[in-house]
């Protein structure tokens, strides 16, 4: 069910992403630009497709990293609901973080090659790794560097994938149980819209920090330390890097956090109606 679900919607996001990313990336110098101008000077250098680049990574991505925390996270939650008793927010909290760490690891090959291949075109030609598709990104990554290139930044892509899944699946969950119990709003489509927004807004702030530092790794030509390249950052930019690319953050995670449990929703109802289930 999270399968169908994160492929139906994973591919709309990318050219978000890749203004992420080059913010993300982009030198701390005077010729900084902000998204629009990022967004902008892509268009102009690479065209319509250059704003979806790495999109056979974000894809597999998808289908990887979103399919194992979501799938990982329902089947929790319907062990421990019982007909009495729903599991807490402490509970909620650490079945999510379970569930988005296996998802980092499981998603952390595809996310290097969507990070790569969307930052590809910033570079200079020379640096460049030309990736034809996430096949062959995987091929190459494999045969240059090595298996162990698969897991590069696993620990703080990971870490990301914890705060994300927390932040994200365990707010919704409670936003829309908050909504149900303190609102006249019922169990439809306007408190799943209205639960989602919040929980896309708090999933871009908690995990804006860990994803800087995951990018600016996954991008890296040579290998530093997670603490020697947060204290090179914050010396180089002050604490102004913690929500970089925050908006491009939002504009992609707010309106596919949207999608996802609105989707995600009635595709549970139709499948607790083909299966008999009463509705809980």
């Amino acid at each position: 069910m999270a399968h169908i679900t994160t492929r139906s919607i994973g591919f709309k996001y990318s050219s978000a992403y890749t203004v992420k990313v080059r913010l993300q990336t982009q030198a701390h110098d005077g010729a900084r630009k902000n998204m629009l101008q990022t967004f902008t000077h892509i268009v102009k250098a690479d065209g319509i497709p250059g704003i979806y680049a790495g999109l056979s990574a974000s894809l597999l991505r998808q289908m990887t990293y979103s399919t194992t925390r979501f799938g990982v996270y329902e089947e929790l939650k319907e062990v421990f609901t019982t007909a009495k008793e729903k599991p807490s927010f402490p509970a909620l909290v650490g079945m999510a973080s379970a569930s988005g760490f296996l998802g980092g690891i499981a998603g952390n090959p595809a996310d290097i090659l969507n990070v790569r291949m969307q930052n590809d075109a910033a570079l200079p030609a020379a640096d460049r790794r030309n990736y034809k598709n996430a096949i062959d990104g995987l091929s190459r990554m494999i045969k240059e560097e090595g298996v162990a290139s698969l897991f590069r930044a696993v620990w703080p892509n990971s870490l990301r994938a914890v705060l994300m899944t927390a932040s994200q699946l365990a707010s919704y969950d409670i936003f829309k149980s908050e909504l149900l119990r303190r609102t006249s709003m019922g169990d439809n489509l306007y408190t799943h819209f209205t639960a989602s927004f919040m929980a896309g807004f708090v999933a871009t702030t908690v995990c804006s920090p860990v994803d800087v530092i995951k990018t600016r790794i996954m991008t890296a030509k040579t290998n530093e330390a997670v603490w020697t390249l947060l204290a090179r950052v914050t010396k180089q930019e002050g604490f102004s890097w913690v929500f970089k690319g925050w908006v491009p953050s939002f504009i992609r995670l707010g309106p596919h956090t949207i999608a996802t449990f609105m989707f995600l929703e009635q595709h549970k109802k139709l499948w607790r109606k083909w299966k008999g289930w009463e509705e809980p």
